[in-house]
């Protein structure tokens, strides 16, 4: 099974009871062979331009095995869910990921070598 980030934007009228829209996608992940391992809520965003006359929207991102087969079916199914304004499947790049990450803590290393530097010339002054 593969790996995917499924960017979900619900309609903002649900924020009150989105456990159901929640659960209702889930099932959808769970019907196609998938498992969700990771699900991240941003919450009420007001959107970049209206979508279907909203100006906000709610932002949920899962973390989703998945086979590469079924990514059509889920793609389809939430098309025609009415709770969901817009959704993206992407298969992350791990490998650009731990570089970035790489890189990442190489830049913060070279920022402490230089702010230990400076702390210590103005020490000697």
């Amino acid at each position: 099974m593969a790996q995917y980030e499924v960017a979900v934007l619900y309609h903002p009228g649900l924020e009150v009871d989105l456990s159901k829209a929640e659960d209702r996608v889930l099932k959808i992940f769970t019907d196609n062979g998938g498992k969700v391992i990771s699900t991240d809520n941003w919450g009420k965003r007001k959107l970049a331009y209206p979508i279907k006359k909203n100006e906000h929207g709610i932002y949920v991102f899962y973390g989703v095995e998945i086979p590469g087969q079924n990514v059509a079916k889920v793609e389809s199914t939430l098309n025609i869910t009415d709770e969901v304004i817009r959704f993206l499947i992407i298969k992350p790049d791990f490998k650009a990921m731990a570089k970035a990450e790489v890189a990442r803590s190489l830049k913060a290393e070279q920022a402490a070598k230089r702010g230990d530097k400076t702390e210590e010339s103005e020490e000697e002054d």
